[in-house]
């Protein structure tokens, strides 16, 4: 796949993964009055540790395509980015195997840090003004590789990832909330 297919892929994958979030977000809003959105909100609550660390895997990835086989150097502000992204790969697959919904304290941290930072990241894109001192050595954290369907960027696509896992790990059902943390090994 050459770049600009995946850039275009990446960008749809990423808009894909926030359709999910809202639908995610809807159904719970309205599970208690319809039990299909009960059931989704149930059934995904059940897999959103796995979810989680499919989100932070694909996200995790996609930015080593663009770094290491498109050569898009990353600039001071995605490194931080992806010191927030990384570790998560870790974290939510072994809460997965665990099933311990208890690790989402321990990704909240990450998900709050690499999420404002890539809502920064994303708004000097449009503002680069704004973010004059942002960078200090390397790339300018103004300079964007492309804008797929006019406004996706790699900072939007981290910061989708960020919200993606968040509204997985904090949106579950209630039922699920009063279980163990930490299931039988």
């Amino acid at each position: 796949m050459d770049v600009a297919a995946m850039q275009l892929f990446t960008a749809l994958l990423t808009l894909l993964a926030l359709g999910g979030s809202a639908v995610l977000l809807v159904s719970r809003t309205l599970s208690g009055r319809s039990r299909v959105a009960a059931r989704l909100s149930s059934d995904v609550g059940r897999v959103s540790l796995a979810l989680g660390a499919l989100v932070a895997s694909v996200a995790t990835a996609g930015s080593l395509y663009f770094s290491e086989i498109a050569d898009f150097v990353p600039c001071r502000l995605c490194w931080f980015q992806r010191i927030c992204m990384y570790p998560l790969v870790a974290i939510l697959g072994v809460a997965a195997w665990r099933r311990d919904r208890g690790a989402r304290w321990y990704c909240l941290p990450l998900l709050v840090a690499g999420g404002s930072v890539s809502l920064y990241h994303y708004i000097i894109e449009w503002k680069p003004s704004w973010g004059e001192s942002a960078c200090g050595v390397g790339p300018s954290c103004t300079d964007v590789w492309f804008r797929e369907l006019g406004f996706v960027t790699l900072a939007f696509m981290a910061l989708a990832g960020f919200v993606t896992i968040g509204v997985l790990l904090f949106v579950t059902p209630t039922a699920d909330r009063n279980q163990p943390a930490v299931a039988d090994d």
